[in-house]
């Protein structure tokens, strides 16, 4: 772990921000759920497809992922369909009732909610999995603001993606909080200026603590809760 790595202090106080803007995977919702479905899940069934062992089903797939990292791509069930000849969106409902949320951020959502701060949803998922996991979770009785990568037409690992989502929301980056996991998406945030850029180190129950390098950082959301 970096020496670098410190816990989000004061500067990353509450009170600090008007506007909030959340991932969703990895930092509200249990990102086990995703790992299980992208690097089980899915190569099992491609296996079973092509005749092939699950180690060569894997070996060929995460190949690809590997290709696509980082790009719209990567985040889009109909490349993913198309690329693998796999049904992703009836893979996502047979196991969707896998989607869970991680610990305390029920209660951080609903402390963000009585707050009165405008907090947004901002999420690199395909509209139809931020569809389902809205079904599946009641997301949008926390939140009344989603935006996804799709729509905006680049993934948040883009400076891009931040200007055209401020031109979008129309917030103060010294007045905003950003939430992530991913660590390139959290290097283009604080690139792009936002005052509060912090990760999430447990993003996922099924796996340890991760190094979030330089980002300063919380276990989960209930950090503020």
């Amino acid at each position: 772990m970096s020496a670098e790595l410190k816990r989000a202090g004061a500067e990353h106080a509450w009170d600090r921000f008007d506007t909030v803007l959340l991932d969703m995977d990895g930092t509200l919702l249990d990102l086990a759920f995703d790992n299980y479905f992208w690097r089980e899940l899915v190569p099992g069934c491609f296996a079973r497809q092509r005749n092939i062992t699950e180690d060569a089903a894997r070996a060929r797939i995460f190949e690809l992922y590997q290709s696509r990292e980082g790009t719209l791509d990567w985040y889009c069930l109909d490349f993913w369909s198309s690329h693998l000849e796999l049904d992703i969106r009836a893979l996502k409902h047979q196991v969707r009732d896998r989607i869970a949320y991680l610990p305390g951020a029920q209660r951080f959502l609903a402390m963000a909610r009585r707050s009165g701060k405008r907090v947004v949803l901002v999420t690199n998922a395909h509209n139809d999995t931020l569809r389902v996991k809205k079904e599946m979770t009641g997301l949008d009785q926390w939140i009344d603001e989603f935006v996804t990568s799709h729509d905006v037409g680049v993934p948040k690992e883009c400076q891009a993606f931040w200007h055209k989502l401020q031109a979008l929301l129309g917030f103060d980056p010294a007045r905003t909080l950003f939430v992530d996991d991913s660590i390139p998406v959290l290097n283009a945030a604080r690139e792009f200026g936002l005052a509060g850029v912090v990760a999430v180190r447990k993003p996922s129950t099924a796996h340890p603590p991760k190094d979030t390098e330089q980002h300063h950082y919380v276990d989960g959301v209930d950090h503020w809760a």
